[in-house]
């Protein structure tokens, strides 16, 4: 999205701009809250068997998270961890 630019010619068309901009900016941020908060909440399953697949389905994630960090420390790992002292 590029900048617009503007000339302003008084202290009120800056006031008016900059009350603009920070209701534009509270607009997207409820927006984002709102997002992320779906995001995030588990949902809610309604029998035993939405149940159990989403407790495969996070034990899953889990799991492929643990492999991924393992798998990132022996490749990147030198890059943490000290020297030796001979």
């Amino acid at each position: 999205m590029p900048m617009q630019t503007s000339e302003y010619h008084s202290l009120e068309e800056i006031q008016a701009r900059k009350a603009e901009l920070q209701t534009s900016i509270s607009k997207d941020s409820e927006q984002i809250g709102s997002l992320w908060h779906e995001l995030v909440t588990p949902s809610k399953s309604s029998s035993k068997g939405e149940l159990i697949a989403n407790l495969i389905a996070n034990s899953i994630t889990v799991i492929d998270g643990f492999l991924l960090a393992r798998k990132l420390m022996k490749t990147y790992g030198s890059l943490f961890s000290r020297k030796k002292k001979k």
